[in-house]
């Protein structure tokens, strides 16, 4: 971000807003691979031309490997029947489609919550994993807050927990000056100023936002403020 910005000649900014939903016109395309509801090549990755498949992954990865990430990004309680069944699966054929791995998890998967579909956070695990959702954000928010003018604000939109719990602590983080051990004789003067300040609380969809557009339910503001 500050590269792009600087080489436009541009290096402070009076807001930032990073909306780090996927979008939907890639999500309701079957070819990218990121759908259960439409059979297309296992792919997920959000730059096509560049890093490996989602079927990569999984054709190569340990059960372990694969159970952590389902377990860690798709907070799937049942990752454990889940990875055994993939690496059961691919033993017999390759998973390179969409509709093989909904099936593969569908029979995993004992229990889910009403309208959700059995692969829906195995999916959501795959696609975060494969394109490294989590740390291109963390690396992404200390860019957006140094570029911010003085009173300059940074506004993020997440659609996920783990999205969510990264920008919170980031916010609460640099909404604290610097933390000195107890009786370290300096005056609250000389102590640097904390580098944010949270603005409000976390906003999220009203039910009249939801009912125009579900795929909003989970999506959760959070501000902040240049000091």
């Amino acid at each position: 971000m500050k590269q792009v910005l600087a080489d436009r000649g541009i290096h402070q900014v009076a807001g930032v807003l990073l909306d780090i939903g996927v979008s939907s016109p890639q999500l309701d395309e079957p070819s990218r691979g990121f759908s259960f509801s439409r059979d297309g090549p296992l792919d997920m990755r959000m730059d096509t031309t560049r890093g490996e498949t989602a079927a990569q992954w999984l054709a190569r990865a340990t059960e372990q490997q694969i159970r952590e990430v389902i377990a860690t990004y798709g907070e799937e309680r049942f990752a454990k029947s889940v990875a055994a069944a993939i690496v059961d699966a691919r033993g017999r054929e390759p998973l390179v489609t969409t509709r093989q791995l909904a099936e593969v998890v569908g029979r995993a998967v004992r229990t889910r919550e009403p309208g959700q579909h059995p692969a829906t956070r195995t999916f959501q695990a795959l696609r975060i994993h494969v394109n490294q959702e989590l740390e291109e954000l963390e690396v992404t928010l200390p860019q957006a807050a140094d570029l911010l003018e003085r009173g300059g604000r940074l506004a993020v939109v997440s659609f996920h927990s783990l999205e969510d719990r990264i920008v919170k602590n980031f916010i609460r983080e640099r909404s604290t000056g610097d933390k000195l051990p107890r009786g370290v004789p300096v005056r609250a003067s000389e102590i640097p100023p904390a580098q944010l300040k949270a603005v409000g609380r976390a906003v999220k969809p009203s039910d009249a936002e939801i009912a125009r557009n579900p795929r909003a339910r989970s999506a959760v503001l959070r501000a902040a403020e240049k000091n």
